[in-house]
């Protein structure tokens, strides 16, 4: 009986002992509290989040090695190694100028193509209408004088126009004779007559010019010192001159009638007879033409001029035909594909950024001939930690999962992410045996200096559980056998075993699903049965 009282005395001192201890871990509000101060647990609410880490490196998403479009001189390199640039930007120039005339000659052909089609699609103006019937009449005309043969009148006209040459040819001739033989006896006589006349006057005024002067004669030079200068002295020189210039007259008058004395008057007189000659010889061609009638080659030759002038009378009325616009049109497309051409050949001289970023490494040089890979660029804003995560792992992880970010160069600063891409297959990891899969996380603006290619960890945070039942993991046994999960339930003045059903779970509690209420006290450590291993967080 005394054993009795001593056995319930023992249960009471264990249940009070739980009440205080379910008393005192309430006032401290964390499990953890609970666990450092005794083996009786109180299973409680709150949240649970598991996570999975794993490290990789910085990489841009967009990034990009450009190439020349075509080969050249560099005449420009516009940029250097960690500058930063935006899209549009001309990062290298080739030589331009034969691209730039070659622009400008395609868009002179152009409008030339494109005048051509104009004149064919445009209406005549009555000015080219009037000309071009007057064309038309004009060969229509010739054609019918050619096949009527000459009239009367023409022929009259023609054979007088051959006496007239024939007259002046005759003409020229007697100019030409007398210019040669020289004057008549009496032309011979009159003509010395009046030299002698010329000279008489010529020695008088002479003389009466010396009179005017006062002359003294000096015996050291043997010479007279003549003043003059008075109104009468520049008198008489005037008159002497004019009476020299008579006698020269006189003198070649004569000349010119002695026998070949004029070679002037002969050279002119040849050349008017050889005139008079052509033009005879021509009017005579041109009578025996008239006489003689059209030839078949004159006629053909005024056909096709009068077909040429109707067809281009027709052109004008009628339009053009639709064979000549499809023509004149395929000729500008073709000027217009021309300098298309030559312009994107012009646009592939610059290198332009395909989008804002960083220059990391320029190839080419001012001056060299270069083709090929000119410049890298990355897109700094494309930064994404790229993490190689485990196989094991990879299952529990989603896109839009939050992260957490540290970069090794800046360790103490912690950067929220989210998962952003998951690679469908495996990353290949030679020799190695492991397999992983690529996970990019996004990168949040910073004021780090974060660089490409920086090694970075993460957490990932796997799976997140808000206002569930929570309790520590060391309460939980589990029977690997039956698949069973169980917990010390205290119920009372016992202890019985529990059976419950788990949910997530991380590094210290357990999601509890069923089999427990908030505030359900647990025992730990009286029940000898296999401890569960809880790894790092699943769902199950």
């Amino acid at each position: 009986m005394n054993r009795r009282w001593i056995w319930v005395l023992a249960a009471v001192i264990i249940v009070g002992t739980g009440v205080f201890l379910l008393v005192r871990g309430r006032n401290n509000d964390t499990a953890a509290a609970q666990e450092a101060t005794s083996d009786v647990v109180t299973a409680f609410i709150g949240d649970l989040s598991a996570s999975a880490s794993a490290s990789g490196q910085v990489i841009p998403q967009r990034e990009a090695t450009l190439p020349l479009a075509r080969s050249g001189q560099v005449m420009q390199v516009n940029v250097e190694v960690g500058d930063v640039v935006n899209e549009g930007d001309v990062l290298v120039e080739l030589e331009r100028t034969a691209l730039e005339r070659a622009v400008s000659n395609a868009e002179q052909s152009l409008t030339i193509q494109e005048s051509n089609l104009a004149k064919l699609l445009a209406p005549p103006n009555e000015t080219d209408l009037v000309v071009a019937e007057a064309a038309v009449a004009s060969a229509q005309a010739r054609l019918d004088n050619l096949l009527n043969g000459p009239t009367e009148a023409q022929i009259a006209a023609s054979a007088s126009n051959l006496r007239a040459a024939e007259a002046n040819v005759a003409a020229a001739s007697a100019r030409l004779s007398q210019a040669q033989s020289g004057g008549t006896p009496d032309q011979v006589i009159a003509a010395q007559n009046a030299l002698d006349a010329a000279q008489e006057a010529y020695t008088t005024a002479e003389e009466r010019h010396r009179a005017t002067y006062d002359c003294d004669y000096n015996e050291s030079t043997g010479t007279y010192d003549c003043e003059g200068g008075s109104a009468a002295e520049e008198a008489a020189r005037v008159q002497a001159q004019q009476a020299l210039a008579d006698l020269r007259a006189a003198e070649e008058r004569l000349n010119n009638l002695q026998p070949g004395g004029n070679t002037t008057s002969v050279a002119s007189g040849q050349a008017s007879l050889a005139q008079a000659v052509a033009q005879r010889d021509a009017a005579q061609a041109r009578h025996d033409l008239l006489l003689a009638g059209a030839t078949d080659a004159q006629i053909a030759e005024a056909e096709a001029g009068l077909a040429q002038a109707q067809a281009q009378l027709d052109a004008l009325t009628e339009g053009a035909s639709d064979e000549q616009i499809t023509i004149t049109e395929a000729a500008v497309e073709q000027a217009r594909l021309a300098l298309e051409l030559a312009q994107n050949n012009l646009a592939d001289a610059s290198l332009i950024a395909p989008f804002g970023g960083v220059i990391t490494a320029v190839y080419v040089s001012e001056g060299e001939f270069a083709n090929g890979i000119a410049i890298a660029l990355i897109d700094t804003n494309s930064l994404e930690v790229v993490l190689d995560v485990d196989e094991i792992d990879i299952g529990s992880v989603e896109i839009g999962q939050e992260a957490i970010v540290t970069i090794e160069s800046f360790p103490d600063s912690e950067l929220s992410s989210e998962v952003v891409a998951i690679a469908p297959k495996n990353k290949a990891n030679t020799g190695t045996g492991l397999v992983t899969y690529e996970v990019n996380l996004s990168l949040p603006e910073t004021d780090l200096p974060i660089l490409a290619n920086m090694t970075a960890n993460a957490q990932l945070v796997t799976a997140n559980r808000e206002d569930v039942l929570l309790v520590p993991n060391r309460a939980i046994t589990a029977d690997r056998e039956a698949g069973t999960y169980a917990v010390q339930l205290i119920q009372g003045e016992e202890v019985v075993e529990q059976t419950i059903t788990i949910g997530l779970r991380d590094g210290q509690y357990t999601q509890v699903t069923s089999g427990l209420n908030e505030g359900d006290q647990i025992l730990i450590g009286d029940i000898d049965a296999p401890r569960i291993e809880f790894g790092p967080g699943n769902e199950q």
